[in-house]
């Protein structure tokens, strides 16, 4: 008998619900630090790479917890970790405020990373109360909870203003709090994990749930969702700083445009869901990442003056992004981000049905430490070159390099006919059969 047999609808929506408000709520915290980390730098006198590595700290936490979340998860139900995840996450918040020196704020920071683990924690969860068929949408639907990073660039600031930035902390460990009781509250254990515990069956092992880890098809879907997901999270710390510094913008501003890009990039994963269960991941990944090299292929240019020997002497021009021009760029890019994200976690529940809190967290994790590594990786090529456009110069490699392989390696498969070709075919072609052996192999 199927675990979501006599489940009702409202139960299954009501549980859906509630995980995405705590992740938007979580992922707020998570990228607090794009706001109250101008005013840090300000305040310490922060390099370029030092900055870099403020907003990025959080990010490693956030990645490397999820595979250990993931597990948890599998093992003791999303309800109870993802409670305590938030209230753990809460303490660290509230501790932020008290810190003075750089590297007491780095330590902070570990701890507030922890926030961004709440996604795998919510993806296993939420995946559970739901049949194949609808997983995709129902999963993009709980990943705009990304949004929580346009809600911290939108409302950061006029707490900073109103407040300052250590009550704003504060603030935000308050709503972590309040967000952890009202989900424990609201929800219930996920039918599988109830199964299981009524059947008197002992948790699934670590060594089990990372088994499926060996296999190359779950290294592919992580490289994609560094840039989808790590991308997203590198320039939605970035912005705030970029328009400040290329633009001359005031924080305030800097930070309603820097929303600009983290709310499609989040609201619109729910299309990207929808989108996979129509017309299949694939689809949506070359949708991706085409469109998202136009745009950084643009994005790159610096501004640039030509000076050419015309007939009646030198004649200069120069060439430019316009503010308004550039938004609309990154606007687009984060539509398409949305996308992308939606179209690789929609392959997780498919295959690796019993393992999606370890694989999901394995994707998560790399995700994660592209939102890590490119924040610095920013801050170095700004301090090194002096171009403020060198980020979307290094992003415009990653996704060429990554479009590259993901093309290659679909023609290889098709031509050596191997058996996770399935994988690569619209998803509404797969069979609802098993794709997992008790190995964690894809069959």
């Amino acid at each position: 008998m199927n675990n979501l047999d006599g489940v009702p609808a409202s139960k299954r929506h009501r549980m859906l619900v509630m995980s995405t408000i705590a992740f938007t709520v979580c992922f707020a915290v998570w990228t607090i630090f794009s706001i109250i980390g101008v005013k840090i730098k300000q305040n310490l006198g922060l390099s370029e790479t030092e900055f870099g590595i403020l907003v990025a700290t959080p990010v490693l936490t956030g990645s490397v917890s999820r595979i250990f979340l993931g597990i948890w998860t599998e093992q003791f139900g999303g309800r109870l970790v993802y409670t305590l995840q938030m209230l753990t996450t809460a303490v660290a918040v509230y501790l932020l405020s008290s810190v003075e020196s750089y590297y007491m704020f780095l330590v902070a920071a570990l701890g507030v990373g922890l926030a961004g683990g709440s996604f795998i924690v919510g993806v296993a969860y939420v995946s559970r109360w739901y049949p194949k068929e609808q997983q995709g949408t129902a999963l993009g639907i709980f990943g705009a909870g990304n949004v929580g990073a346009a809600v911290t660039n939108f409302g950061a600031p006029f707490l900073v203003i109103a407040f300052g930035w250590e009550e704003t902390a504060q603030i935000y460990a308050a709503v972590l709090v309040a967000m952890a009781i009202i989900f424990y509250l609201f929800t219930e254990e996920d039918p599988a994990h109830k199964a299981r515990k009524e059947a008197g069956e002992k948790p699934v092992s670590a060594a089990m749930q990372l088994a499926p880890l060996k296999n190359i098809q779950v290294w592919r879907f992580a490289t994609y969702y560094f840039f989808v997901f790590g991308g997203f999270v590198a320039l939605a710390s970035w912005l705030p700083r970029y328009y400040v510094g290329a633009y001359g913008l005031e924080l305030k501003t800097a930070g309603m445009l820097a929303a600009a890009y983290a709310m499609p990039g989040s609201i619109f994963r729910a299309l990207g869901g929808w989108m996979s269960d129509k017309w299949g991941a694939r689809f949506v990944m070359y949708l991706t990442f085409i469109v998202s090299l136009v745009c950084l292929f643009i994005l790159s240019y610096p501004e640039t003056r030509y000076i050419v020997q015309g007939i009646n002497g030198p004649i200069e021009f120069s060439f430019g992004i316009s503010l308004p021009v550039f938004v609309t760029l990154t606007v687009i890019l984060g539509f398409v981000m949305s996308l992308g994200k939606a179209a690789v976690y929609k392959h997780i529940p498919v295959y690796y049905p019993e393992h999606v809190g370890a694989v999901g967290g394995l994707v998560g994790m790399i995700g994660g430490l592209g939102g890590f590594v490119l924040p610095i990786l920013f801050g170095v090529l700004n301090d090194l070159t002096g171009i403020w456009t060198s980020s979307y110069m290094a992003l415009f490699i990653i996704v060429a390099v990554s479009t590259i392989w993901m093309h290659v390696a679909i023609r290889m498969m098709e031509r050596r006919k191997y058996p996770e070709i399935a994988e690569e075919k619209y998803l509404s072609d797969v069979p609802e059969t098993p794709v997992t052996t008790k190995q964690g192999k894809a069959s």
